[in-house]
């Protein structure tokens, strides 16, 4: 059994989906652009709010347009971030159980820090800590600084930790970290994906992701 689990948030802990959706839409739609549906924001997901705009511009926009689509992004999501996103199914009792096992439970995040942190205070009160989103202090994963930062917080080291997150870039950031990596599949990404990113140990939900941190399987 490990002693402490680290979290990532969007499509593992919550279902953010919509209102990524639907910030991503405003923005494109205020500058007239055309909308993208929940599918390509899906795959358009998990290097940071950034990397989504410029995935969700349109071809050839340049610099200053894409700023002004995150901008706007941002002025969006600030303001409807809990409108329909809600934890995936299990994940609050999760998170009871692992505190009553004693399990340390973290979260880092690509999401810009703001959301993070509100979101958590909402769904997850004190169940998570420290509480890591993007922003200017370190940079987002893949690279493994905010991984890092969560251990020396948690004065924990990599042996007796373990990264859960469900994309390509959570494996490679867990890689970088010198973590172990489980992945979920009910996220925003496909199984083969996973596989594929080189994901070793998967979970299909939270009860077999319980049995699995907890060493019952």
């Amino acid at each position: 059994m490990i002693k402490t689990v680290i979290f990532d948030l969007d499509g593992t802990l919550l279902d953010t989906l919509c209102d990524l959706h639907l910030a991503v839409n405003y923005a494109l739609m205020t500058l007239g652009f055309p909308t993208r549906t929940k599918e390509e924001v899906r795959a358009f997901v998990g290097n940071g709010a950034a990397v989504l705009i410029a995935r969700a511009a349109p071809a050839g926009c340049d610099e200053g347009t894409k700023a002004k689509l995150l901008s706007l992004f941002h002025e969006y999501y600030e303001a409807h971030s809990l409108d329909q996103t809600k934890p995936y199914p299990g994940v609050i009792e999760l998170l009871d159980e692992l505190k009553r096992r004693g399990v340390a439970c973290a979260l880092v995040s690509n999401k810009p820090h703001y959301a993070v942190v509100e979101l958590c205070e909402r769904f997850f009160g004190n169940q998570l800590f420290p509480v890591l989103g993007q922003s200017n202090r370190l940079p987002r994963k893949p690279a493994p600084d905010m991984l890092l930062e969560a251990l020396k917080t948690l004065q924990c080291t990599a042996e007796d930790c373990v990264y859960v997150g469900d994309s390509e870039v959570d494996v490679q950031c867990a890689q970088n970290a010198g973590l172990s990596c489980i992945c979920v599949t009910w996220g925003f990404r496909e199984k083969e994906q996973l596989q594929h990113a080189g994901a070793t140990l998967l979970c299909g939900d939270t009860q077999q992701l319980l049995h699995t941190l907890l060493g019952d399987q």
